[in-house]
């Protein structure tokens, strides 16, 4: 299962289906909690965070190629995130886009998917 941010794949047909979406909350334990606000205070990055960020945007993406797969879609088409953020912590991702099949070249008239490569 693939993932693509463009809108189109360069010498490929496919057939556009339907829009897909995943969304992931992962929540932060009080310690990480307690660390990130005296970083908070006096200054600096917030290493802690931004791996649960990094994470949850990890999952929302997998998330979202389990759901095309379900579907029978071969890949994911113009997909974007939404922007990742920390809310009473916890970190809150969405990833969306267009599922799609590829169309073989002398069925593209006809829209009937490719057979799966084995």
């Amino acid at each position: 299962m693939q993932i693509y941010t463009v809108e189109t794949l360069a010498g490929e047909r496919v057939k556009e289906g339907e829009l897909l979406h995943a969304s992931i909350v992962l929540a932060a334990n009080l310690l990480r909690d307690a660390r990130e606000a005296v970083t908070n205070a006096v200054g600096g990055k917030m290493l802690r965070y931004e791996r649960l960020l990094d994470r949850a945007t990890t999952d929302a993406l997998e998330l979202l190629k389990e759901k095309a797969a379900a579907k029978g879609y071969d890949g994911v088409l113009a997909v974007r995130i939404s922007n990742p953020f920390m809310v009473q912590g916890s970190a809150a991702v969405t990833a969306y886009g267009t599922g799609f099949t590829f169309v073989s070249r002398g069925d593209a008239e006809t829209g009937i998917p490719r057979p799966e490569a084995q």
